[in-house]
């Protein structure tokens, strides 16, 4: 039988129900940007300020930031414990990577709440 060794109280199925969850907010909130860049004849700077302005916007866009980050750091965690072997070096690795998403987000607060 196999443990459950470098996942932190985590296991697979929610593992696999986060990501197809993430994917779906990830693919509703691409189709939904698609459709206002068909939608709208041009896209001046207050056209697309007045988009973000909204309430149902900005929440839109932060569970879309998150998602991209849950997503991120799961299948990074996934794809490093396959090819990166040394325990180390995958926590270094993991370790900058999960900065990196969370300043992606911050930054993305920001400039959602900036508006």
């Amino acid at each position: 039988m196999v443990t459950n060794q470098a996942s932190m109280k985590r296991n697979g199925i929610q593992d696999w129900v986060s990501l197809r969850a993430t994917a779906i907010i990830i693919a509703l909130y691409s189709f939904y940007i698609a459709f206002v860049f068909f939608t709208a004849p041009t896209l001046t700077y207050p056209i697309w300020q007045g988009i973000f302005a909204s309430l149902f916007m900005k929440v839109f866009t932060f569970a879309a930031l998150v998602s991209i980050m849950l997503h991120v750091r799961i299948g990074l965690w996934q794809v490093l414990t396959d090819y990166v072997k040394p325990a180390g070096l995958r926590a270094g690795i993991q370790y900058v990577l999960n900065l990196i998403a969370f300043a992606y987000v911050a930054v993305g607060l920001f400039v959602l709440w900036g508006v």
